[in-house]
């Protein structure tokens, strides 16, 4: 989980603090001393965690702090909003400017991942936004870039522009034209990376600036990267005025050192973080919301954002109607839970939950291979069986069995475990749980 080591470290520190009750200020010091060190070891600027602890302590060891009845909770509050103000204060939204095609430019060193980015990038204002991107190839230098580009257009159904090793700037007007022609609402431009801070790279990516005019400039950077994530983004905003910065692998973060710097040392927001492999990995970064799950406070908001795009709203609705009359299915029992491991991994969504230990679930996914055999048992009976699991005898079991590649056992347990889920799924729709409004089990 992005954050774990300094969200896990932070913890501790305020619950030592909640179990003392009344608080002097030297408590109060001694805890921001703890916290000033879990930031430096996450690899924090140290010029930000110096300034970050002297606000903190400026608020904290006031009298309004120090006498009221819940101290403790009003030092974890400024902690909260000092550190929502240290990321930008508020969820930063792409500027399209005046003229269209809208121009996102695209920077950052090699293997940062700004071409899988462009990708990520196309599909999500596809999806959110109802925006037509083009993905224009202007890595000339790098081996398969070109291609690799190609691979992730056709994966999100975004069309590409290339022209082989041509001169990248001319690419890059030749784009706009070809979008202008097509009426596409955005053109994406994928530039070449380096492996460090390069003059002649550095200089091409400007050219291509100066000649196409983007309403953003996003700096693509490696959240696992730490302080020299800070340093190559001070570097690039430097030389090409950036907008904004997108982390990648900030699901692999567990420090947390870039994301906390980076807004601070560029005065430029974090508009997007990735968080995993696949191309719809994407989320706008919330600074309130970071905030809170890394001191333990959960990020419901965020959680039902996801529930919702996994959960079909209109299967939902069908799924209560059939939990009602009693008609609920091994293929309904099944595609709960395909959509359930849509959502991501068991420790990101714990995470997420006010109170919740993560440390605990350290690792914790849901078991896609168990899925697996569960889909395979399924598929090895009758439409008449998965719609009256009654019917699966012991003879039955054996060629579900046989079938599916499992054992006699594993078909039971999956029928055991239908048949609780099917009862549970009764009482909170037909029962003492049901709710004015809701909408079925999975109605958040």
């Amino acid at each position: 989980m992005a954050f774990e080591g300094l969200a896990s470290k932070l913890q501790n520190i305020f619950k030592k603090l909640g179990n003392k009750g009344k608080l002097s200020e030297k408590e109060v010091k001694e805890a921001l001393r703890e916290v000033r060190l879990a930031l430096l070891e996450a690899d924090v600027n140290y010029t930000v965690v110096k300034s970050f602890i002297n606000h903190v302590t400026e608020r904290a060891v006031g009298s309004e702090v120090l006498e009221s009845l819940t101290p403790a909770q009003q030092v974890i509050k400024i902690v909260n909003e000092e550190l929502t103000k240290l990321m930008g204060g508020s969820a930063a939204k792409l500027e399209y400017g005046s003229k269209k095609p809208a121009v996102f430019l695209l920077s950052g060193l090699q293997g940062a991942g700004k071409t899988t980015m462009a990708g990520k990038l196309a599909a999500y204002l596809k999806k959110h936004q109802s925006k037509d991107a083009l993905l224009v190839a202007c890595d000339i230098y790098r081996p398969a870039a070109i291609d690799q580009l190609k691979i992730v257009g056709e994966k999100v159904g975004a069309k590409v522009f290339e022209r082989g090793q041509s001169d990248p700037v001319e690419t890059a007007k030749l784009a706009i034209e070809f979008a202008e022609r097509n009426f596409l609402d955005v053109v994406i431009i994928d530039t070449a990376g380096r492996l460090h801070i390069d003059e002649a790279m550095m200089d091409e990516i400007a050219a291509i600036k100066d000649a196409t005019n983007p309403s953003e400039i996003l700096l693509v950077v490696d959240a696992m990267t730490g302080q020299d994530a800070v340093n190559v983004a001070k570097s690039f905003h430097d030389k090409l005025g950036l907008t904004g910065v997108i982390l990648t692998k900030l699901d692999g973060d567990t420090r947390g050192g870039a994301a906390l710097s980076v807004r601070e040392v560029t005065g430029k927001p974090i508009k997007f973080s990735g968080t995993g492999e696949k191309l719809t990995d994407l989320e706008v970064f919330h600074p309130d919301r970071m905030a809170s799950r890394i001191l333990g406070m959960g990020d419901m908001l965020s959680l039902i954002e996801k529930a919702e795009q996994a959960f079909d709203e209109k299967k939902a609705a069908e799924l209560a109607n059939k939990i009602r009359k009693d008609d609920f299915t091994l293929d309904d029992f099944l595609d709960q839970f395909q959509q359930v491991k849509n959502m991501g991994s068991l420790d990101e969504l714990v995470g997420m939950i006010p109170g919740m230990n993560t440390a605990q679930l350290k690792g914790a996914q849901v078991d896609t291979k168990a899925i697996g055999r569960m889909e395979a048992i399924i598929r090895s009976m009758t439409p008449a069986e998965r719609a009256k699991p009654e019917l699966l005898n012991a003879s039955r079991k054996r060629r579900v069995a046989k079938g599916s590649g499992t054992s006699v056992q594993e078909v039971n347990r999956l029928l055991n475990q239908f048949d609780s889920t099917r009862q549970l799924m009764k009482q909170m729709t037909g029962g003492r749980f049901k709710k004015k409004g809701r909408r079925g089990f999975f109605g958040f």
